[in-house]
């Protein structure tokens, strides 16, 4: 895979007449932010752009709150593009239903930030050094020439926000990007309440039951050891699958344990794996279970009971 340059992306920016941007399944601050960012500057612009996601799952609610939510198109009205980007999608098939329009249209690029991803466009703007795709996503709107406004910030800072850990484990760049996203006008002081600090109070009860049978094994990985929780999709009834989504920046606390995991139960008997690490590199463990990640912040997906599941991910580490 050759990467693109920021430059290389504006140019195929600016020579499009209408933008199709693509978020991955079961959408994320970052992906969305990133989207909705690109697409009010290219709006200002003159061009057209639209944004999508592929279901089941909605919109998180906080999500929805973000400025410029009304590009976020049904993806059952999206046609193939001139230009279709991906965003924060580490491999195609994250795009869900909408892989067929992407790889339909006249020309592609993938801007992200996954050590995982081998590209999959025509142009591939992937750097894994980047804390998230929300910074490539402002170079390319620096490349372009891009005006900075408030909404497009907000939109940006969400990703960053959220993808650092609310800045817990942020390289020096993503702070001089969050000075200058502030700069821009992002009031950060709401936007972390809504993205890290509102949950329903059904979801006080669901992490307390999760929490009461979490687990620790002292000699996994070598002695490093290993912490993990279970959430069953009867404990998830009533809430939207984004609340499972904050479990693991409790459970990952225990310092008992190097690597941390939790398995949530999206419906019976098929899981999604968020893993988490103080400093193993998880990739190659998500790999080997059929996904993909970052070093320190991996996941994957698998059937079977809970048992079955936690036993393969032991096996692996």
């Amino acid at each position: 895979m050759t990467t693109a340059s920021s430059r290389a992306v504006a140019a195929a920016l600016a020579d499009a007449s209408a933008v199709s941007i693509l978020s991955h399944v079961r959408p994320d601050a970052d992906t969305i932010g990133s989207a909705l960012g690109l697409a009010l500057a290219l709006r200002a612009r003159g061009v057209t752009a639209s944004v999508a996601f592929s279901g089941p799952d909605p919109l998180p609610v906080p999500l929805g709150q973000l400025p410029g939510a009304d590009l976020i198109v049904d993806e059952r009205s999206l046609v193939p593009a001139p230009l279709a980007v991906a965003v924060d999608a580490a491999t195609i098939e994250r795009l869900g239903d909408l892989q067929p329009v992407f790889e339909a249209s006249a020309s592609t690029v993938c801007i992200d930030h996954h050590a995982s991803n081998g590209g999959f466009a025509d142009l591939d703007l992937i750097d894994p050094e980047s804390d998230c795709t929300a910074v490539l996503v402002l170079e390319v709107l620096d490349a372009l020439g891009a005006e900075l406004t408030p909404d497009i910030a907000t939109c940006l800072y969400a990703g960053l926000l959220t993808d650092t850990g609310s800045f817990k484990w942020a390289r020096p760049e993503s702070f001089r990007v969050a000075a200058r996203l502030t700069e821009a006008g992002v009031d950060t002081a709401t936007w972390s309440r809504i993205l890290l600090d509102t949950h329903p109070f059904a979801w006080q009860s669901m992490l307390a039951q999760v929490l009461a049978t979490s687990r620790l094994d002292r000699q996994a990985r070598g002695g490093a050891g290993l912490v993990w929780a279970v959430v069953t999709a009867s404990q998830l009834d009533g809430l939207s699958w984004e609340e499972s989504e904050s479990v693991v920046d409790v459970v990952r606390t225990a310092a008992e344990a190097e690597v941390a995991a939790v398995f949530k139960e999206s419906t019976p008997g098929q899981w999604t794996v968020s893993l988490r690490s103080k400093g193993t590199d998880l990739v190659p463990v998500a790999r080997a279970l059929g996904g993909g990640g970052h070093a320190r912040a991996a996941g994957y997906s698998d059937s079977g009971t809970a048992d079955e599941v936690v036993g393969r991910l032991r096996e692996e580490l």
